[in-house]
Order: C-alpha cells, then structure tokens, then sequence
C-alpha cells in the first residue's frame, strides 16, 4: 500500500463515499471538494500527488477532468 498523508486520505476517502471507483463514474476536483469540504487548492495538490502514486487515475474530458480510484 502506498503511503497517503492526511489529506489525501481524506480526498480518496470523499472519492469512494461518491462511487468515483471506475472509469464509468468518474468526479470532478469541485465534487471531491464539496465532499470533503476542503479549499479547491488543497484538493487539487491531493489529486496531483495520487495521480503521481499511481492510486487515481485522471479522464481529460471537455469541461472538466474528471477522477476515478484505480487502486485500494
């Protein structure tokens, strides 16, 4: 299991509680952010460093990216 500082877990937990858990059901950084009630800022730095573990993966779509947990 890879290593997640507090935050992040509370990221990847707000991103299970929304069912972001395959690449049919993915959510955008504002879902998780109104999930977590965190800054977008705060959010944001999360999902990159996820990304960068290799636990999420990121959907570049239209208007938003969206994010969906690859890994538990």
């Amino acid at each position: 299991m890879v290593e997640l500082n507090p935050i992040e877990q509370t990221v990847l937990k707000a991103m299970q509680e929304l069912g972001a858990t395959k690449d049919t059901s993915i959510k955008t950084a504002d879902d998780i952010m109104k999930k977590c009630n965190r800054p977008k800022g705060v959010v944001t730095n999360s999902l990159v460093s996820l990304l960068q573990k290799g636990v999420i993966k990121r959907v570049a779509r239209e208007k938003a990216a969206g994010y969906y947990i690859i890994q538990k």
